[in-house]
């Protein structure tokens, strides 16, 4: 509880850091255009580091729509600050375990099945908020199981990348940083900007959180059909 309690207290002071990290992480330094070998050669570790972090958080912010409305979806169930951060540890855990073994090779899903899965998870939670306010323990579950189907999304976006031999677990483990710095950023803002304020509301789920579960429901359907039939 104490732990809890001391990482609820952190999570309160990001939103007023969330654009020092959100310059920081953009800054253009490198470019990934170029064979990964032959870049990656030139770059000490801590180059390296630095530009799969950035490679991580971009894949969220800006780039990552699907991702960003998934980790919206978490906010939308429930407000607190605890029960976000269970549901983003569970959906964390689950995605780093696949993120890992795929980026190993351990495994190799077919992009064009874990897209449209990716898509159907989004739509999941999105009208299981409309349905429930309350963070269950089959919530986790789902959450976690979603997260290891997101994690191989999360894998294929580093394959475009590409991994340096001598570096692997070194750009892998910071890819995996700059992904969860990306989302922390999306759930603290979502929260700063709405959830403090209105959550409290007696008209907040009514006006705020079924209609935006809706529409994202609507958005990650329309990614169902794109990504399995186009």
């Amino acid at each position: 509880m104490q732990l809890l309690r001391s990482i609820s207290h952190l999570f309160v002071r990001v939103p007023k850091s969330c654009w020092v990290i959100f310059i920081f992480v953009l800054l253009p330094q490198f470019s990934f255009a170029h064979a990964i070998d032959d870049q990656m050669a030139k770059l000490s570790k801590t180059e390296i580091a630095w530009t799969y972090l950035q490679s991580g958080f971009l894949h969220i912010f800006p780039y990552g729509f699907d991702h960003i409305l998934f980790v919206l979806c978490l906010f939308l169930l429930n407000s607190k600050l605890k029960n976000m951060l269970l549901q983003a540890t569970a959906f964390t855990v689950a995605h780093t375990i696949t993120l890992g073994i795929t980026a190993y090779g351990l495994i190799n899903p077919p992009a064009h099945l874990v897209e449209p899965i990716i898509a159907l998870s989004i739509m999941f939670v999105a009208l299981e908020n409309v349905i429930s306010d309350q963070l269950k323990p089959s919530r986790l579950i789902i959450i976690f199981v979603f997260g290891l189907i997101h994690g191989m999304g999360f894998a294929g976006a580093l394959s475009e990348v590409g991994l340096p031999q001598k570096q692997f677990f070194t750009a892998l483990i910071c890819f995996n940083v700059g992904v969860e710095v990306g989302q922390l950023m999306i759930l603290m803002a979502a929260w700063w900007l709405v959830g403090k304020w209105f959550s409290g509301k007696s008209w907040y789920r009514k006006r705020i959180v079924v209609p935006a579960s809706i529409a994202i429901a609507v958005i990650a359907l329309y990614w169902v059909i794109e990504r399995t039939f186009f």
